[in-house]
């Protein structure tokens, strides 16, 4: 083995033909904006998934529990205290929808009002304080909370006072709530539909205490499935869990095609490695077959000459594999960092290309590809076995 070796590293470092070396520099370069390609796919890739399923999860919850027949419910006090036993639960929130229209000035626009507990953060807050803090359980905060397109389209600002009306059992009637905040969630479905106002306010027009159903948000890595599944064994039997993927596939869907291109992606850029690695090595064969022949006259095993071959093969491997890794993962800290490459938020929901870099696919894709490039250099090496020393001596 240090015999190879350092036959290997000799012949590495000797000046080489100008052919040869322009081979040898291509393989590098081809295997290091590889594995750079792998590395930016995987960390664009993941930014996607997790910003746009988070912006989700945030807004709704990662389950919805309701009514089976989608009528209101009561607010079961001895139900959501078993729910909160479950680990992965974070926080449960109850929530009721009412179609409204707002009015300000002289514009109109038909919204969803979007009931919550005003002790409850408001996600995607851009815009001024939020709900003002109260001592009392029962008191109604007259205010709302709009998202920042419905305030440019209506020119809203904040501290406002608008209106809202509601239309029950036949007859409208209307609240004025003052704008305590502007949020902006980057979904166009969400900023274009729903304002937030106090659950209490939506409870006291249709004179009960009921709500539509709970948002489960849970910790972070929680499995979503396992614990909906937890969670439908101990509620009542004519309330439903539902995992909130399934009342928004169109996002989710669109997450789960990233997928299916990232893998595409890599497996190209893994292929366009090996083939210039492959490539090469056969280049660095023929131009040492005068050494092999000799090799071989002199009494070296056919396991030793592949050997060399082998531990050339992997430097120019691993350099381009380190080369890429510098480069994949600084452009990847650059652009978490500045953010310089910028999107359509109306098509990715995100001003700024997402980066998300996971130390486990950063290792794996180093080592895979160093393994993967290793196997295919035994094919080449294979030829070996067929090379006459007489002849390979003669040759030129």
């Amino acid at each position: 083995m240090t015999t190879a070796f350092e036959i290997a590293k000799r012949i590495s470092f000797q000046k080489q033909k100008n052919y040869t070396r322009f081979i040898v520099r291509l393989s590098i370069a081809a295997t290091a904006i590889s594995v750079a390609a792998i590395l930016l796919t995987f960390s664009i890739v993941n930014g996607f998934q997790a910003t746009i399923a988070n912006k989700v999860y945030q807004f709704w919850g990662h389950i919805r529990v309701a009514s089976v027949s989608g009528e209101p419910i009561n607010q079961d006090g001895k139900t959501i205290a078993a729910f909160q036993q479950n680990p992965a639960v974070k926080t449960i929130t109850p929530f009721l929808h009412q179609s409204t229209v707002l009015s300000f000035a002289q514009d109109i626009e038909g919204i969803v009002a979007r009931g919550l507990p005003t002790q409850n953060q408001i996600p995607f807050l851009r815009k001024g304080t939020g709900w003002t803090s109260t001592t009392k359980k029962d008191s109604l905060l007259n205010e709302i909370i709009i998202s920042d397109n419905i305030a440019t389209k209506l020119n809203i600002q904040l501290g406002a006072t608008v209106r809202l009306y509601f239309l029950n059992t036949g007859s409208v009637q209307q609240r004025k709530l003052k704008v305590v905040g502007i949020y902006h969630s980057g979904i166009e479905e969400y900023d274009n539909q729903f304002v937030l106002v106090d659950i209490k306010l939506l409870q006291q027009l249709n004179n009960n205490k009921l709500v539509e159903g709970y948002s489960i948000l849970l910790n972070e890595n929680a499995p979503i499935e396992a614990t909906n599944d937890a969670l439908q064994k101990i509620m009542p039997e004519n309330w439903v869990a539902t995992s909130i993927k399934n009342y928004y596939p169109q996002i989710f869907d669109w997450i789960g095609v990233q997928t299916i291109n990232r893998n595409v992606t890599i497996t190209i850029m893994l292929i366009i490695a090996v083939i210039n690695l492959l490539t090469c090595l056969f280049i660095l064969m023929l131009e040492r077959i005068t050494m092999i022949g000799t090799l071989t006259a002199l009494g070296a095993s056919q396991n030793l000459i592949r050997k060399i071959f082998l531990y050339q093969a992997s430097f120019i491997c691993w350099t381009g594999i380190l080369l890429g890794a510098f480069i994949g993962l600084g452009l990847s800290f650059l652009q978490e960092k500045f953010g310089f490459i910028q999107l359509d938020e109306s098509a990715y929901f995100i001003k700024e290309l997402p980066i998300k870099m996971d130390a486990v696919q950063i290792i794996s894709v180093l080592i895979g590809t160093a393994i993967i490039s290793y196997i295919s250099f035994l094919v080449p090496t294979l030829w070996i076995k067929k090379i006459s020393p007489a002849k390979a001596i003669q040759f030129d």
